[in-house]
Order: C-alpha cells, then structure tokens, then sequence
C-alpha cells in the first residue's frame, strides 16, 4: 500500500473538542533521553515511523533540540505512550510525535490522551496554531481521533 500523508491543524483554541475523560490517563512532562528513544521504537516500528529507525547521529539532533517538549502518557502510573511537540516562534506549535505503546492500543486511551497533549499545547504562551501529520501507515484510529479533537486537513498530497 502506498503512503498518503495527511497534514492537519487547529487554528483557533475554540475548534477543539476534548474527549470525555478517561480515569486514570494523565500526561507527565520529562526531558530528553534513552527513555524517549525506546519509546518511539517501541510504539512506532509497527507503523513504520522513521523515528522507529534512527541512527544514533539522528537521534542525538533530535534529543538536542532544546524547543521541544517531551510528555509521557500514562495509564494509573504506567507508562502508556509519548508524545512531544514542537513550539516555534511564529506561534505554530507541531505535535511531532503522539502514539501509544502497543499494550495499551485499543483500550479507549487515544482520545483523552490525544485532549491532554492538544491542551498542553494550546496553553503555551503565543500558541496561534497546534498541527501535526498522520499517515495511511498508522494505527486506522489515529486519523478518525484527530477530527474528533477538531483538527483538519490542511494538505493532503497527491
């Protein structure tokens, strides 16, 4: 199957639409590390995300970049998933990463999840605009749960 990559986004804090809360999910905000990196294998080598395969060179750029923030999403104090996301000076803020640990997919986490990160990001200061991109490769809920939180498509290429 070929690729399709989506690119959506919120352009107003008023276009989100939170899911109902789920007991127990909660985001807890950590630097950079060893941790970060065996997360993304972990939830993103089943969707083939190129995080899933980056080399040691790629992943010391990727940590050292000190605009990003890193948010562990968990499940009654277990680790569930990650996320991060990246605020930029214009007001964008991009949702770089946002999964699920395979153990914890289809257990009714995603969307409450998916509404605490969007929250963390809309509260940033100067925050004009939260985007980010999913594609065909990834798990058949991620595209469905990012119009329930309100985001939309901005670019879909050919």
């Amino acid at each position: 199957m070929e690729e399709i990559i989506t690119q959506l986004e919120m352009t107003a804090a008023d276009q989100f639409h939170p899911a109902p809360l789920v007991d127990g999910v909660a985001l807890r905000a950590v630097d950079p590390g060893p941790l970060i990196r065996e997360l993304h294998v972990r939830i993103g080598t089943p969707y083939a995300w190129p995080s899933a395969s980056r080399n040691a060179a790629e992943w010391d750029r990727w940590l050292a970049d000190p605009a990003r923030r890193y948010r562990l999403i968990e499940f009654h104090g277990e680790i569930a998933g990650a996320a991060d996301f990246e605020p930029r000076r214009d007001g964008d803020v991009e949702i770089t990463t946002f999964g699920l640990l395979p153990e914890f997919v289809g257990k009714g986490l995603g969307g409450y999840a998916l509404t605490l990160v969007v929250a963390d990001a809309w509260a940033l200061p100067g925050t004009r605009r939260v985007w980010l991109h999913t594609s065909t490769l990834d798990h058949p809920n991620a595209l469905p749960n990012y119009l329930r939180r309100g985001f939309r498509s901005f670019s879909r290429p050919a």
